[in-house]
């Protein structure tokens, strides 16, 4: 590849490292706010919980393509963006402003605004801005919810879910190829031009053209930063940088790692299953820096 063939791709790993830096600035408004979804975090049943609701949910989505219902998708997305955003801008302004009153005003007219922008007018850039808030403060709150070991267990059996389904059963492809019909801002795009356009060209591409753009699944943003989050909140291990740990810094370091091999043979041409390196890189970064730490108390039977 050129220079500039590998110039846009750099717009990967800078998302990926934005979530998860903001994800950790909002671990302490969320835990504030109280934007918990588990009320045990570290009971190991949550991620199996997890895993029940996404296959329903996969399972609701599958079918609603199957019977036509792209406008319902819509309607749906756009509600659970509404509420991410809602949530996120509810901690925010609860932290700066004190009131509740005021807080929830803002939150309330920030999620609307956020929500309409991103229908209205869904350029890249405004796609990429928000969608790197809503992958952060959905990380924050999974993050401050799960203990570590939950979210090991967690990743590990997402990995596994992603690569059954992208290589084996094929249905992520087949939502993921619904997801852009419906125009869904649920992805993240990087140009590989400076004219490129995604209102005026989407990712549509006829017979022989080049897509116009990378992109990328906003899940392959978060899961991995869950385990950053995690980390920041339940590792226990004193920081070494700012505000990080090792663990920490372990994570998200291997979560780059990761997605550098994703990257490679994403430029192959072929559809790659994003959790298996995601995942698997975060969780190695993170058990190096656990080790050089020396913070393991969160295994089993203590150590």
């Amino acid at each position: 590849m050129k220079i500039r063939d590998w110039l846009p791709i750099l717009g990967m790993p800078i998302m990926l490292l934005a979530v998860q830096i903001l994800a950790i600035v909002l671990v302490m408004p969320m835990q504030a706010a109280g934007l918990v979804a588990f009320e045990d975090p570290e009971s190991v049943a949550n991620p199996l919980f997890f895993i029940g609701i996404l296959l329903v949910f996969t399972l609701f989505l599958l079918l609603l393509m199957r019977f036509g219902g792209q406008r319902f998708i819509a309607v749906i997305v756009g509600f659970a963006l509404f509420m991410t955003f809602l949530y996120i801008f509810s901690s925010l302004s609860l932290l700066v402003l004190g009131t509740t009153d005021a807080a929830a005003i803002v939150a309330l007219v920030g999620a609307g605004a956020a929500t309409a922008l991103l229908y209205f007018y869904p350029e890249w850039y405004v796609i990429d801005i928000l969608g790197v808030l809503i992958s952060a403060g959905v990380a924050s709150i999974f993050g401050i919810s799960l203990a570590i070991l939950p979210v090991l267990v967690l990743l590990v059996l997402l990995a596994v879910y992603d690569a059954v389904s992208v290589y084996r059963t094929k249905h992520m492809i087949t939502l993921a190829e619904g997801a852009l019909k419906t125009k869904a801002p649920i992805m993240v795009v990087v140009p590989k031009r400076a004219d490129y356009s995604f209102r005026r060209e989407g990712l549509t591409m006829t017979e022989g053209e080049e897509r116009g753009a990378y992109l990328m699944g906003m899940g392959d943003l978060i899961m991995p930063s869950i385990l950053v989050a995690s980390s920041h909140t339940f590792a226990g291990a004193p920081p070494v940088l700012w505000i990080l740990s090792a663990p920490t810094i372990g994570a998200m370091a291997g979560s780059l790692a990761g997605l550098a091999v994703l990257l490679f043979f994403v430029n192959k041409g072929k559809p790659q299953a994003g959790l298996p390196p995601l995942n698997g890189g975060a969780i190695a970064g993170f058990l190096i820096g656990a080790v050089l730490a020396g913070s393991l108390s969160w295994i089993p039977f203590g150590m």
